[in-house]
């Protein structure tokens, strides 16, 4: 397994391959890069709690961890009743999926209690699931209220679009990924696409932002948000051992995600990514996130580990 381009590379659970990056004012294909995310995020109903969805084209034919999470999100919150929004999910990615062949999502409803609702959502494919996941509802309720506050970082029209750095290369990875983005992503110390950072260390901050305005709807918000962080968790691992994803012989792939919700946020605003990586060890990596609207305000927290392999 090889990483042969800054985003194509082989995977053994979820391919969480970079996005590559918003276009907004350049245009070409950025209404429909992000029309393809949210028809994938349309599930149909085929069943009592169940539902199926397509994936997303591929350059590696494997199905993007961030999408099917987002869509086990999705089917999860279309069982639970109304006005209770996801706060936290936990899931494992435990095959790799084929984009040619549909998924389905069969959630079981674990509890409904009087603030809180449980679910667990399989994603199947021929059988087999692909990721499994718990997630947690809550309706909104006041109590204490205290976060961490969000460091200093230049404003996202200062840092370097990853399109403006993928665009002009004449490849039809780059070409790929240019077009079919649906989130912008802008690394604060430059990004390792194409090469190691200036420094090797765990941190890292990105300004990501979907290229489009996206429906007003708080559970697809939070879903898109999903989606969105699979492409950059893996990244703080990669920095800390001076690597990028073009490193000869690179194999990664998403084990486990788990995401917490905070406050309300929109993709379709800046957000910013504080990661870090406490540990590498024994071919993974664990990286954490802290996500923060562009006010200031700590929206959300991730945490994700996830195989990092490398040649001797």
């Amino acid at each position: 397994m090889t990483a042969p381009t800054p985003a194509e590379r082989s995977t053994d659970a979820s391919d969480s391959t970079p996005d590559a990056a918003r276009a907004g004012e350049h245009g070409d294909g950025t209404s429909d890069a992000m029309s393809r995310v949210l028809a994938a995020l349309t599930l149909e109903p085929v069943g009592d709690d169940e539902f199926v969805g397509p994936s997303l084209p591929r350059p590696l034919g494997r199905v993007f961890g961030g999408q099917v999470l987002a869509q086990a999100l999705v089917a999860a919150g279309r069982t639970v009743p109304d006005g209770r929004l996801p706060h936290s999910l936990h899931g494992y990615f435990l095959r790799p999926g084929d984009v040619r062949q549909p998924i389905t999502f069969a959630v079981e409803r674990m509890r409904d209690g009087r603030s809180f609702s449980a679910r667990r959502t399989h994603a199947l494919q021929g059988g087999q699931p692909i990721l499994s996941m718990i997630t947690s509802f809550q309706e909104e309720q006041p109590g204490l209220d205290h976060a961490d506050a969000m460091p200093d970082a230049p404003p996202p029209d200062e840092v370097v679009s990853a399109l403006d750095l993928l665009r002009p290369i004449d490849h039809p990875m780059a070409a790929f990924f240019t077009e079919s983005a649906a989130f912008d992503l802008r690394h604060v110390d430059s990004s390792i696409f194409l090469g190691p950072g200036p420094a090797a260390t765990d941190r890292q901050m990105v300004w990501v932002r979907a290229r489009t305005p996206v429906p007003d709807d708080a559970l697809l918000q939070r879903a898109l948000m999903a989606y969105a962080c699979d492409q950059v968790m893996l990244e703080p691992v990669l920095r800390r051992h001076g690597h990028s994803w073009i490193s000869p012989g690179l194999s990664m792939a998403s084990l486990d995600h788990a995401m917490w919700w905070h406050r309300p946020a929109r993709v379709d605003e800046w957000l910013l990514y504080v990661q870090s990586s406490p540990s590498a060890q024994g071919g993974r990596g664990l990286t954490a996130a802290k996500v923060y609207a562009q006010d200031g305000d700590l929206v959300a927290s991730i945490a994700q580990e996830g195989m990092v392999r490398l040649p001797d």
